[in-house]
Formats: C-alpha cells, structure tokens, sequence
C-alpha cells in the first residue's frame, strides 16, 4: 500500500513525531496508517524508557468534585512547561473524570492516550496518586487547588458530617497549607510514635535536662509533635488560638486526602 505527503502530514498531527520517523512508519507498515501509529509508539515508549531514570517532579493536580463524589490526581512529568501545557492540562482532567466515574482502576482507559502523550511531549509521564471519595448520604465534599503557573500544585479534598459547604471548604484550606498527615492521634503508627519519642528522649538528655524531668518534657514534645502531623490537633490556620477540632464543633471530619506536585 502506497502513501502521500497528506498522510505524512496527518501521521505527525496525531503522533507528533517528526517528518521522517513518519515517512519510516509508514514505509515499515505498507501505507497503513494505523499500523504506523502502532509502530511509532512502540519506538516512542521504547526511547522513553531511556527516560526512566529522569526526574519527573513536576506535573498538574486536577480535582472534580460532585454533590457525593470526588476524585484528585496526579499527572506527573519533568518541566513545569510541559505540565502547563493545554494538552497535558486536558489529560489530566480526563484521567480524574475517569476516575470519578470508574475509581482508581479506571487510569488504565487512558493507557494508550498517556503513551501518546509521551511520543508527543518527549517527556517521562506518567500516573501518580489516584484518590476517589464517595460521600456517605447527608454528607459534605469540598476541595481547595492551589493555582502556580495556571496549574494545580496542590489539591485536598475533605469529607465532612455536619458540617455546611463553606466549613468543609475551609477545612480543606487548611489542609493545603498545615499538610496533615493523620487526621487524629490513634491513627498515627505505634513505630512511628515509639521512634519519635526515642529521638526526644536522646534530644533532652543531650540538652542536659534533669534525669527526673526527662520524661515530662518528653511528653510535651510527643504533644507537639501530635500537633504538627495530626488535623485535629493543628491550630486552625486563620485562627491559631483554637484547635481545628476546636473550629469545627460538632461537625466531624470523616477523611482527607491531599496530592501535591514534588
């Protein structure tokens, strides 16, 4: 089968491979267009594979939140212009739809639309957290993206009980900013506690402390440290006075997931 200069031109349109790996495609793959789209991503996802030890720190966070549903992703490459781009952006969005209409699972629908973006961006790309939350009945979902170079760089999505739409939504401010990382105490690992309160413990009887006021100012510091990592026990963001479980009241915070880029 035979080709012309319109299916070259047509290849690099949907490849964005160059002028001459096309005509080679088609050449390989008897004019067949389709064929050569094949063959140019299989040598597209062989080159990046070259790419595999590179650092892809940058990328695009993208949120959709519905009445009783959300999702939040992560669409991972190596330079903030590509992850700023319309067709990067695009993918994003498609892969958090998929993802609130499917869960997790559903990134591999876009497989083939990820490796085409990899032959067109020349970049490594690829999926990184993938959340979705499914609001029990009577329920509030709310989000916060934080806006750097007109992309998404960090996303939090709340769920609360109780609570009004603009509770949850500053929540989930909060959140982007004081970086939580357990919503209470007792979630917090045992090791995690124990290996903490170890590094305290040599931290004050380096700094000469009494042996029989050890363990008190220990104590508070594994308190401060609660405070640091656990949402319930942060100060409130906009008001340090109170606590977050302090600000929130009866309203409870079911769950929280925060995504950033780096």
């Amino acid at each position: 089968m035979s080709y012309t200069a319109k299916d070259v031109q047509s290849l690099r349109q949907t490849t964005g491979a160059g002028m001459m790996d096309c005509k080679k495609a088609l050449e390989e793959n008897g004019g067949d267009l389709e064929g050569a789209k094949q063959w140019l991503r299989e040598k597209g996802l062989a080159a990046s594979a070259k790419r595999d030890d590179r650092d892809n720190a940058q990328g695009v966070v993208t949120i959709i939140v519905e009445a009783a549903r959300a999702s939040i992703i992560k669409l991972k490459c190596e330079t903030d212009f590509v992850a700023s781009s319309d067709g990067f952006k695009e993918e994003a969005q498609a892969l958090a739809q998929v993802v609130l209409e499917k869960g997790e699972a559903g990134t591999a629908d876009r497989t083939t639309n990820i490796d085409d973006l990899r032959i067109l961006l020349k970049e490594k790309i690829e999926v990184g957290e993938t959340i979705r939350f499914e609001a029990a009945a009577g329920n509030v979902l709310d989000s916060y993206s934080h806006i750097q170079g007109g992309r998404g760089v960090n996303g939090v999505i709340v769920e609360m009980s109780g609570a009004t739409q603009e509770l949850a939504h500053d929540i989930a401010v909060h959140i982007a900013f004081a970086r939580p990382r357990y919503l209470r105490r007792e979630d917090v690992p045992a090791d995690e506690i124990e290996k903490e309160r170890a590094t305290l413990e040599t931290l004050t009887r380096n700094e000469g402390k009494p042996e029989a006021a050890i363990a008190k100012v220990v104590e508070g510091r594994i308190n401060g440290f609660f405070k640091d990592i656990c949402l319930l026990e942060q100060p409130y963001a906009k008001d340090d006075k109170v606590s977050i479980a302090q600000f929130i009241g009866s309203s409870q915070i079911v769950r929280f997931a925060q995504v950033e880029i780096g």
